[in-house]
């Protein structure tokens, strides 16, 4: 009997990392991948993280403009504020 595929769960984040949960493998743009066992894995997507791509929080140390959008909401890069 087949085993069904092993479903990860993937949370988006309003201005944060996208949080992956359970063990992944992430295949880098250069070829090389990078494995975490960890229970939950947060992705960077502000592309600061020293870590890259695993997110290290940097995207709370980063100062808002709130006169640049008008909004204050702190988001950027299409809609995403990490």
């Amino acid at each position: 009997m087949p085993t069904e595929p092993i479903r990860r769960r993937i949370a988006l984040t309003d201005d944060g990392p996208i949080l992956v949960h359970g063990p992944i493998e992430v295949v880098l743009t250069d070829g090389k991948t990078m494995i975490s066992d960890r229970a939950v894995t947060a992705l960077c997507t502000c592309l600061r993280s020293s870590r890259y791509p695993i997110c290290d929080t940097s995207h709370r140390r980063r100062v808002r403009n709130v006169t640049a959008r008008g909004s204050g909401s702190g988001m950027d890069r299409g809609g995403r504020g990490c």
